[in-house]
Formats: structure tokens, C-alpha cells, sequence
């Protein structure tokens, strides 16, 4: 019969504690990727503003700047009021086919599109005629690039299907600074899967987590004095409430006007 040794249990039993409290920790900041799945189709309406170069889409509501520098290239639209959602809803991705219309393209399924920008009501017209974004309405405003792969532009607008489906993105979140001393503004740019932002903390390398408020867009900012630090950053997506922690982003001497990269994202 093989002998009992305390000691060894003792040794086995505290490895094991120890293990227990390491995947602890690791579940604490690293839980499962929660994948967004695409809602259901919905009947809505589609029109585009400015030309085949999409120039008059950079810049727009979202301070995504200039989107073909930033990776959102031509495939964007302009979301109604309803859509909007105050800004909470930039970055999300919707599948749009045009239905029902002889000015659709037969044989084309669907296009992708990332929400950009907002389409501002316009009350001088009615919902019916002209004033397309006008509550409650759903409404697309395009690309005229991206509205050219669904339908031909003399159509002017169009009915379509629509649903939101998970973004995908190459790389991780992308965070641009800007502010002073005292105020940190960051446009979080190349968000996947819902690709939308419900909260937001940043953390210095000498604080611990503060939280963030939502300025207008995808900005996010906090009055505090984080010069000469490095920073991390925590946030939460608004469809899918998953949280991810994005260390180290910049360094101690980070700088405003710069855009530092991460390669941590939602799925």
C-alpha cells in the first residue's frame, strides 16, 4: 500500500488554489467573445446624396473623419433620426437589397453599408415627399457609389429590405485623440461586430478607471488630467453589452492629433 504524504497533498492542493485564482483573474478581463448575429429583415426606403465620389460623405455626424483614410471607404450611409439613436448607433453595418422597383439590379443580393452619418429631418416637407428622415420613418441616405451597386441612381430613392449584421473589421479598435490637458476626446474608429459603443472608461497608468461620457457620435470624453501616462481603455458595445479591456493603447507621451491602434476588438 502506497504511504500518504501530507506534505505533497498540501503542495498539490495549494497548486491547485493557485490555478483556481489565475483563471479567476483571467475570466475577470477576459471573457468569451459574445459573436452579434443579424436581426431580422425590415422594410424601409433608400435615396443617395453627393456624387460617384463620395466626397461630400467624409467628415458627417459620426466624426469619422475622412473615411477613406479611416477604412470605411465608400460603402456608407447616412441613417434616419430613428435610426440614429443619438449617435449610439454609429459604426453598426447593415445588408440593404433593393425590392420591389424597377430601378433595382436584378441579381444583386445585397450591399453592405456602415452607418456614418445622420439624416437630418426635414420638416418642410412631408415624410411622403421629400422629407424622407422625417420620425418615424427608416430611412437610408447612401453613397451614391454604394446605392449604384443596388439600383440605378435615377431612380432617386427606392424601397429596400434591410438588417443589421456584424461588422467586420481587419485589426483592432482604433482610437484618435484630441483635447488638452484637462479633456480627453477620443473617436473610436473600426469597432466590429454590433460596431456600436454603449460605454466607455480610460485609465492611466497612475489612476485607476474613470468613466467616460458620450459627447456626440463615436467621440467619447473625460475631464481629467491624464498627461504623462500611458492609457488603457475599457469599453462596452451598446447591442451586445460585451466588454473589452484595450491595454497600453498609448504610450506616456501620447500626443493629440495622433491615432494609436489596438489589437483587441468585438466579434
Amino acid at each position: 500500500m502506497t504511504s500518504f504524504d501530507p506534505w505533497s497533498f498540501n503542495f498539490f492542493s495549494m497548486t491547485l488554489a493557485t490555478l483556481a485564482i489565475i483563471v479567476s483573474k483571467s475570466l475577470v478581463t477576459v471573457a468569451l467573445p459574445i459573436e452579434f448575429r443579424p436581426s431580422p429583415w425590415s422594410l424601409a426606403h433608400a435615396t443617395f446624396y453627393g456624387d460617384e465620389t463620395a466626397s461630400e460623405t467624409l467628415g458627417g455626424a459620426c466624426g469619422y473623419g475622412n473615411l477613406f483614410s479611416n477604412g470605411y471607404g465608400t460603402d456608407t450611409a447616412a441613417l434616419s433620426t430613428t435610426l440614429f439613436n443619438n449617435g449610439f448607433a454609429c459604426g453598426t453595418c447593415y445588408q440593404i437589397k433593393c425590392v420591389e422597383s424597377t430601378w433595382c439590379y436584378p441579381g444583386v443580393p445585397f450591399t453592405t453599408v456602415t452607418a456614418t452619418n445622420l439624416c437630418p429631418p426635414n420638416w418642410a416637407q412631408d415624410s411622403n415627399y421629400g422629407g424622407w428622415c422625417n420620425p418615424p420613418r427608416v430611412h437610408f441616405d447612401m453613397s451614391k457609389p454604394a446605392f449604384m451597386k443596388i439600383a440605378q441612381w435615377k431612380a432617386g430613392i427606392v424601397p429596400v429590405m434591410y438588417r443589421r449584421v456584424p461588422c467586420v473589421r481587419p485589426g483592432g479598435l482604433r482610437f484618435y485623440f484630441q483635447g488638452n490637458g484637462y479633456w480627453l476626446l477620443i473617436y473610436v474608429m473600426n469597432v466590429g461586430g454590433g460596431g456600436d459603443i454603449a460605454q466607455m472608461w480610460v485609465k492611466g497608468s497612475k489612476t485607476g478607471w474613470i468613466s467616460m461620457s458620450h459627447n456626440w457620435g463615436a467621440t467619447y470624453q473625460a475631464f481629467a488630467t491624464l498627461g504623462g501616462q500611458s492609457l488603457s481603455f475599457k469599453i462596452t458595445s451598446y447591442t451586445s453589452k460585451e466588454t473589452i479591456i484595450a491595454w497600453d493603447v498609448a504610450p506616456a507621451n501620447w500626443n493629440v492629433g495622433s491615432t494609436y491602434t489596438t489589437d483587441v476588438n468585438f466579434h
